[in-house]
């Protein structure tokens, strides 16, 4: 049987998570003693699991969230003062889809921007659309928007978010 014309028709209806697991199912021998109906529900988990990973990969680009920092790594060993199920229910998510604030104080280097970026990235994980900026610099973008037309599209895009992290807020006059 042809399969390279199968992969290009994959291809084209953008299965592409599809595409790459039947190369790999009809590449490795293992696969052959499966059933019909198991390979293709592993053809379907793969273009799942791919979509979902590429979704992910978008919120977080558009996130630009400032450190690569997971939620699993927040350290609550370190003498900062963090309330761990107070962090914990953060990462849940539950305060934005109430519409509730959360403002994260603290002495200059104790790890405020991380906590923020970890909660953050958990957020995107769970499937919210995240945006993170520091505000001098949020505030030179919308200056540079109100002059080249495109503010009410800016404040819109912040506006759709789900999370909007504001960070170093008061450090620059």
């Amino acid at each position: 049987m042809l399969n390279h014309p199968t992969y290009e028709k994959l291809r084209i209806m953008k299965l592409l998570g599809m595409a790459k697991a039947l190369e790999e199912q009809t590449s490795q021998a293992i696969y052959a003693s499966l059933s019909f109906e198991e390979r293709l529900g592993l053809l379907v988990d793969r273009e799942s699991i791919y979509r979902d990973n590429r979704q992910l990969a978008i919120r977080l680009g558009k996130a630009k969230l400032r450190q690569n920092a997971a939620f699993e790594d927040i350290n609550f060993k370190k003498p900062r003062g963090l309330d761990r199920s107070l962090v914990l229910a953060l990462g849940g998510g539950d305060w934005i889809r109430q519409h509730n604030n959360c403002l994260i104080t603290g002495k200059t280097g104790v790890g405020k921007s991380f906590l923020a970026c970890a909660i953050a990235n958990k957020i995107c994980r769970d499937g919210a659309n995240v945006i993170y900026s520091r505000v001098p610099r949020l505030f030179s973008d919308l200056a540079t928007a109100k002059a080249d037309g495109s503010y009410r599209r800016r404040l819109l895009a912040i506006a759709r978010a789900d999370l909007v992290i504001l960070d170093d807020w008061g450090c620059i006059p």
